[in-house]
């Protein structure tokens, strides 16, 4: 039996929001409310694959601490990037200058 795609999209919300780790299912499950339902086939892929990696490592590439293997180096995870970033600075927790 195939899994619909409105059921995976609701199994991979629950998982970015249930990290486990504060901060990355702010990262995560708010990205996940905002992109999920536009994603494409591909896109929904990697971003399943982003999930099933140790939060740290995780939650280190997102932020930038430390740089994304090439395999998880992809327009999802610059999307959370970038998505990271400008929830940062809408919610002022920015950079200090």
């Amino acid at each position: 039996m195939t899994e619909t795609i409105e059921n995976r999209r609701k199994k991979l919300r629950i998982r970015a929001w249930r990290r486990g780790f504060k901060e990355a299912d702010l990262i995560l499950g708010r990205f996940a409310d905002a992109n999920l339902d536009t994603m494409t086939d591909d896109e929904i892929v990697s971003f399943d694959r982003l999930l099933d990696e140790a939060d740290q490592d995780l939650y280190g590439w997102i932020i930038g601490r430390e740089p994304a293997p090439a395999e998880f180096d992809t327009p999802v995870l610059k999307a959370l990037q970038s998505f990271r970033v400008d929830a940062d600075a809408e919610f002022g927790d920015g950079p200090k200058s």
